[in-house]
Formats: structure tokens, C-alpha cells, sequence
């Protein structure tokens, strides 16, 4: 795929208050650590997570992408009125119908002659919805729209803790509740548009192109759901998800490098989906990029899904670790298997 006029105007964040550390998430566990002899502090040792935020009780994925929507309003140089397409990416949803994306439209204040639908692929809604919001501004449908995600982990975390506090597992059966621990909250927004609306002098910060490949032998590595009225439920195979995911990286990276003309050298920055320390080493490994280049922000926010990819890109941008004129690789991957790279001239 390839863009010609589209660029991402805003980018801004909305991140929880409350902030559990992986320590005290496992003081929660342990009545389950000290049954199985399990060694305090393996969690932020193996995944390099210290930390991670969470909304307080009762917040709506809507209330999230809102306030992530507000920001990035008022950041940009656009006003609401201008804002032809609204999108929530997020995997969490405040119901399943009507669109998540109606309420956080009302909350944002965004005009009644925008379109509004959901995008959910897992950890990959949020770079999809680019691609389709990029799509309709450059056949000329729409000149600008919104993409907002909010997503809420909070109830997953929760659900976890007292089924592995409850249930009588043993050290092979708490294995597909592990990656649930690395969960975090956390809300991201953008606002793309047709370059001509940039005001006069601003940097086209351009979205180029690039590709996707889905691998959906594996879709049963890691199936979420709803778990009663309130509460999420999750199981990962953590090992053959890293093995599959980082094998449909290779195959999407060929086919990025061949769509964009970049190789490995070409990038001065990349961002990746934000799991943990031992998925970037595999990652960067098996696609011989160079580790230097990644901007991460897993160790204090988490696994936030479909935020943490374009979060960590607005973080990278407000730290100014990407700077005007930077290439900059989005390397996304989502469970299902689904993998999207995109391309950015910053």
C-alpha cells in the first residue's frame, strides 16, 4: 500500500492515575506463589515490565478514547467541526452494540455529520483504522477524521488474579494466565488529514505506506472474551505466540522492505507493539534491525493492546527521540496472527 497526501496531524495520550507495579501484583498472589514455590519478582524479570496503569473501577472504554479524543483536539490546529470520520480502535468495547464509537463521539463533541463505526483486530485496530482513514482522504472522500483507542485492562487483571488465587492450579496450568499480568490501560489519539490542511509552514508528518500479512493457522494462540457481566478473560500459549508472531514479523518485513524500498538501515527509528523485553530481542533479532533504534515503553505502561504500538509513537515524538524528517517503522502485530508495517516521514 502507498499514500501520498495523508499525514498525521495530532497525536496525543491520556494515561490512567493508578500505577501497579508488577511487585505489588505479586504480593496479590501470594497465597498462589507460596503453594508452588514460585520466586517473588519473576514477573518483571522475565517480561522487563515494572509497572503499568489502570482506569479507575467503572470507566468505559468510551470514557478513555474521549479523553484521548479531547486531547488530541486540543492539540491541533483542526477543529471538531473538520472531522469527517471518527473510528475507536480499541480491543475493549463498551458493549457490542451500538458502536462503541457513539459514545465516545457524543463525549468528544464531534460533529453529527461524521462517520463513526468501530475497528477491532486485537492489538492491530488502531494501524488498521490509519490505513482505512488514509484510504478514504486519498481517494478524496474525506478531507481529515479521528481515530481514537481507549482500551481498559483493568477487569482482565482483576479476573486473573482471583482465578489464580481460586482455582487449584499447578506451575503448567498458570502458564496461559501469565501474559494477562502484563496488561495495561491507557488511551491514544489521532487525527489524520489530507496534507493541503496543514497550516502554512507546518511539517507534513506523512504516512508513506506499507504492508500486512495474516497468519491465521494461529488463531488460537491467544482468544480473549467477556467473563460474566463485567469481567474479561484471556489465554495465552506465550511460547509458540512469540515463536509464530516473530516468524510472521520476517514474512511482513519482506514485504514492507519490498513495498517501501527500505531496508534495515533505513529507519532512524523504530517502534514496535509493546510485549515485553523478550519479544523485542527476538524481534529486532530475527529481523537484524538494529537495537538502538527502538523507542519502548513497555516497562511502565504494559501491554496496553491496541494502544501501545501508537502511544509509544506519540511518547517518542513528546521525547524527542523522533525529530522532523526522521523515518520512522511502525512494526505491528496482533493475536489472530495479523501483522501491519507502515512507513512514516516525520
Amino acid at each position: 500500500m502507498r499514500f501520498e497526501h495523508t499525514c498525521i496531524e495530532t497525536l496525543a495520550l491520556a494515561l490512567p492515575g493508578e500505577i501497579w507495579t508488577s511487585a505489588a501484583i505479586e504480593e496479590q498472589l501470594r497465597p498462589l506463589y507460596e503453594r508452588l514455590r514460585l520466586p517473588f519478582g519473576r514477573l518483571e524479570l522475565m517480561t522487563g515490565i515494572r509497572e503499568r496503569r489502570h482506569w479507575p473501577a467503572g470507566t468505559r472504554p468510551s470514557d478513555a478514547s474521549a479523553a484521548a479524543g479531547r486531547a488530541a483536539l486540543a492539540k491541533s490546529a483542526l477543529c471538531a467541526e473538520q472531522m469527517e470520520v471518527f473510528v475507536h480502535a480499541a480491543v475493549c468495547r463498551d458493549m457490542l452494540e451500538p458502536a462503541t464509537a457513539s459514545f465516545a463521539h457524543r463525549k468528544i463533541g464531534l460533529p453529527a455529520a461524521a462517520q463513526i463505526f468501530d475497528v477491532s483486530n486485537a492489538c492491530l485496530g488502531f494501524l488498521n483504522s490509519m490505513t482505512l482513514l488514509a484510504g478514504l482522504i486519498e481517494s478524496g472522500q474525506v478531507r481529515a477524521g479521528m481515530i481514537a483507542s481507549g482500551e481498559n485492562g483493568r477487569p482482565l487483571i482483576e479476573q486473573t488474579l482471583a482465578h489464580l488465587n481460586s482455582a487449584p492450579l499447578d506451575r503448567n496450568g498458570i502458564k496461559p494466565f501469565f501474559a494477562n499480568l502484563t496488561i495495561g490501560s491507557g488511551a491514544v489519539a489521532a487525527i489524520l488529514c489530507h496534507r493541503d490542511l496543514l497550516p502554512t509552514g507546518a511539517r507534513p508528518h506523512r504516512l508513506l505506506g506499507g504492508a500486512a500479512r495474516a497468519a491465521t493457522r494461529h488463531s488460537e494462540l491467544c482468544q480473549g472474551d467477556t467473563h460474566g457481566a463485567d469481567a474479561l478473560a484471556m489465554q495465552t500459549d506465550s511460547e509458540q505466540l512469540l515463536h509464530a508472531g516473530v516468524a510472521l514479523a520476517g514474512e511482513t518485513w519482506a514485504d514492507f522492505t519490498a513495498a517501501t524500498g527500505w531496508d534495515a538501515a533505513t529507519p532512524a527509528r523504530i517502534v514496535t507493539h509493546q510485549v515485553g523485553s523478550a519479544h523485542r530481542r527476538a524481534l529486532y533479532g530475527a529481523l537484524g534491525l538494529d537495537l538502538a533504534k527502538d523507542f519502548s515503553t513497555f516497562e511502565t505502561l504494559g501491554n496496553t493492546g491496541s494502544v501501545a504500538l501508537p502511544a509509544t509513537l506519540a511518547t517518542a515524538v513528546e521525547a524527542g527521540a523522533i525529530r522532523d524528517g526522521d523515518r520512522v517503522a511502525l512494526l505491528g502485530i496482533g493475536s489472530g496472527l495479523n501483522s501491519l508495517m507502515l512507513a512514516l516521514e516525520w
